[in-house]
């Protein structure tokens, strides 16, 4: 069963972007030195800091896509997809699938593929397609659980 109340359990990062440009250099780099104090003292891996988009796809979309997940990743702050080995079929059920072990919350397929994109493929649009697949079949292997590493009510 999916962890409830994610509110009450989670730490909020508020960072100030219009969506309309990279966030900031002072920014990203002051969150590059808090995140590794909040992580170490609570026990967090990077596969717990996540955004509002990952938590309540649909309803939120922060911090959206110009945020540079990929450069947390490097630093092992957040993760990011490395996928590789066979590629599950590339149908909406597969995805919802993979989705549901990685974490996401139940919604419909084209809002959780837009909430994976907002993070993981910020530029790319069109129908679910074979790299989105292998991103989130990979996602689902390493972080996945019965309970979902984001799973939220």
């Amino acid at each position: 069963m999916g962890q409830e109340d994610v509110n009450s359990r989670s730490i909020g990062i508020e960072l100030a972007n219009t969506g309309d440009a990279p966030f900031p250099e002072p920014q990203m780099a002051a969150l590059e030195r808090l995140l590794p104090e909040i992580m170490a003292r609570w026990g967090l891996g990077p596969e717990a800091v996540i955004a509002h988009s990952d938590c309540a796809p649909g309803r939120k979309i922060d911090p959206g896509p110009r945020f540079d997940w990929a450069r947390l990743a490097r630093q092992d702050l957040a993760i990011w997809p490395a996928p590789a080995g066979r590629l599950p079929p590339v149908t909406p059920d597969a995805f919802l699938a993979l989705a549901e072990t990685f974490g996401y919350p139940e919604a419909p397929v084209e809002v959780l593929l837009d909430a994976f994109r907002l993070r993981f493929r910020p530029r790319h649009a069109g129908p679910l397609d074979a790299t989105d697949m292998a991103m989130l079949n990979d996602l689902a292997l390493r972080f996945g659980s019965d309970g979902g590493a984001w799973r939220s009510s």
